[in-house]
């Protein structure tokens, strides 16, 4: 992706090296991260999660000492903000398209944990949006599992990452979580798990909608894509169960296969719009 040299977003906010609390134990490792990523992956329904493992709201505290990031880390934060920038640039454009008015998000780097609005989270969580505060949150750690325990290198796979956040962003505003997350307490198990397939595919293919427009103004590179949609498929829940327990249970999905997720990805990236990604109405979703 072309990124170097062009503007960053001023909607970041740096909490590395500050602590999160007491909040989130998990193990870190392919483990750990599969264990909780078949839940809340590429920012499903953090809330669900964070609630239930402890975070307690304390926050946390520093040690004082300025945080020190390697120089790889440093080019890292830049290029999530200049992905950033980009979405904010896009949505804001697609809004005005459709007489609304986008409301830019704050993407917060953190290093081991984090307090956000929908509790105490550790790294292990991966990627997440809130929508209690509109923040994505996000530790640069992440970028190398992505590439050795994911098998899913490149720049964009990491900007695909980024963009499915601010998808469900996106969702936010337009009101989809808020019709979603009430069927929460009225649907059985395994029908809600139907719902967030359907709300996380629907980010997917958001996130391609940014490609798409990232693509126009030839922001992309040879191969850009095709790692965009590696990442998609790394992260289906059949490829994630099949990696953590050697099975899959389709009942328990809620992100969608791989198949699913580059499918919807890439309907998005050919549309270029809002119109082609109503999940909840397609067949057999």
């Amino acid at each position: 992706m072309k990124w170097r040299g062009r503007r960053g977003s001023a909607n970041v906010e740096d909490r590395r090296g500050s602590g999160g609390g007491k909040g989130l134990a998990v193990g870190g490792g392919l483990g750990g991260i599969v264990l909780i990523l078949i839940v809340t992956f590429l920012g499903g329904d953090p809330g669900i999660l964070l609630d239930g493992m402890g975070g307690d709201g304390s926050g946390g505290s520093s040690t004082g000492e300025p945080y020190q990031a390697t120089e790889q880390e440093e080019e890292l934060a830049d290029f999530v903000s200049v992905v950033l920038a980009d979405t904010e640039e896009v949505w804001t454009e697609v809004f005005a398209e459709e007489g609304m008015q986008y409301e830019e998000p704050t993407l917060v780097l953190f290093t081991d944990s984090v307090q956000s609005a929908c509790g105490t989270a550790g790294a292990s969580v991966g990627p997440f949006y809130c929508p209690a505060d509109y923040k994505l949150y996000i530790d640069l750690d992440f970028y190398g599992e992505l590439q050795r325990q994911f098998n899913a290198p490149g720049d964009f796979a990491m900007a695909y990452v980024i963009a499915h956040e601010v998808g469900h962003h996106v969702q936010n505003l337009l009101g989809v979580m808020q019709e979603v997350q009430p069927l929460r307490n009225q649907l059985s198990e395994e029908e809600y798990n139907k719902v967030q397939v359907q709300l996380e595919l629907q980010a997917d293919y958001l996130s391609g909608v940014w490609a798409h427009h990232a693509q126009e103004m030839g922001y992309l590179e040879e191969g850009d894509l095709e790692e965009a949609l590696t990442a998609a498929a790394a992260v289906g829940d059949d490829t994630i169960q099949m990696r953590s327990r050697g099975y899959v249970v389709p009942e328990s999905f809620t992100h969608g296969t791989s198949e699913q997720r580059k499918e919807w990805f890439y309907k998005g990236f050919e549309a270029g719009n809002l119109d082609e990604g109503d999940t909840f109405s397609a067949d057999g979703l």
